[in-house]
């Protein structure tokens, strides 16, 4: 297994229109997401082996949500179904390509009641990496069972990704989401921030500065995403930034999810030793998927393949060999 993934899978409810702000819309189309289930997905159609761990509702979007996933080859076993909470509904507002408002009926989500007892510890341990995010961060029980993974997948030898991807409506309070992020950091091997986050981690949002400090705090590699300027990355030995590449851009979301997706499937295939020479062509990879995505709605079915990204790439002339 390449690399396994573990937190929130939901559904997305699109906007019926953009450029307009949640009282203005007027329906909302369903759609499969969730940050660390669209990672799964777009590894696999990278060509990477992936699974996805967490938990839905035993209701008709939970069997849905399990459907897609095995329709995009990520392998399931690790989902689990609640009889007693709903699959998580995230309501979406899309005011600009770039900017997305967000509103969660998750009060609790079935993705929130994943508890460590019910981990597939081989399914761990198996993989060369484990990624998370912070939303299983923010209530229990998910929280125990997402730090019950980091340890199981860490004493395998796994690299540990871990996507801050901040939503501000599900905790209770920015100090509470700065607490828990902050005691993870020393336990992963990999972080990835966007500006705002850095920010919000750091109180600063100057990239050098700011990535110095998060690298100080025990990851390895520190990637700091910069929308349509790019990417940086930062370690104890290197440093660089990887330009974005031009595209006509409608959506944003899943960007995210799509540009680990592909950092994870290149670093996977790289010894630990070469991680740092590596680095500099996976993020240019990673900019491209990340770019695809942008240029059609919704996040599971704008995912980029792989043939698709080397296209973008050659179109640009961009090497990552």
């Amino acid at each position: 297994m390449d690399f396994v993934t573990l937190g929130e899978l939901l559904i997305d409810m699109f906007p019926a229109e953009t450029g307009r702000h949640f009282s203005q819309v007027t329906a909302f189309l369903p759609k499969p997401g969730g940050a660390p289930a669209n990672v799964a997905v777009a590894g696999a159609r990278l060509g990477a082996q992936t699974a996805f761990i967490g938990k839905v509702g035993n209701d008709f979007f939970g069997e849905f949500l399990r459907d897609v996933l095995r329709q995009e080859n990520v392998d399931t076993r690790g989902l689990r179904f609640d009889d007693d909470a709903r699959t998580t509904l995230a309501m979406i507002a899309q005011p600009s390509a770039q900017h997305n408002e967000y509103i969660f009926y998750r009060n609790p989500g079935a993705d929130q009641r994943l508890r460590p007892d019910e981990l597939d510890r081989a399914l761990i341990t198996l993989a060369r990496a484990l990624h998370i995010g912070s939303l299983s961060l923010s209530a229990e029980p998910s929280r125990s069972a997402t730090l019950q993974a980091v340890q199981w997948a860490r004493a395998a030898g796994a690299l540990i990704s871990f996507d801050v991807n901040f939503r501000p409506a599900l905790w209770r309070s920015p100090d509470d989401a700065r607490a828990q992020i902050s005691a993870l950091l020393p336990h992963v091997a990999l972080v990835k921030v966007n500006e705002t986050e850095l920010e919000l981690l750091t109180a600063t949002n100057q990239v050098a500065a700011g990535s110095a400090q998060l690298l100080a705090r025990g990851p390895q590699i520190v990637i700091v995403t910069l929308g349509a300027q790019g990417s940086y990355f930062r370690t104890a030995r290197a440093d660089g930034f990887a330009p974005a590449l031009p595209v006509t851009a409608i959506d944003s979301t899943g960007c995210g999810d799509a540009f680990v997706g592909a950092l994870l499937t290149q670093l996977t295939r790289a010894d630990s030793r070469e991680l740092d020479a590596r680095l500099p062509a996976a993020l240019r990879f990673a900019n491209a998927a990340g770019a695809l995505t942008a240029t059609q709605r919704g996040a599971i079915p704008a995912l980029p393949t792989y043939p698709e990204t080397l296209a973008l790439l050659a179109a640009h002339n961009v090497a990552i060999s």
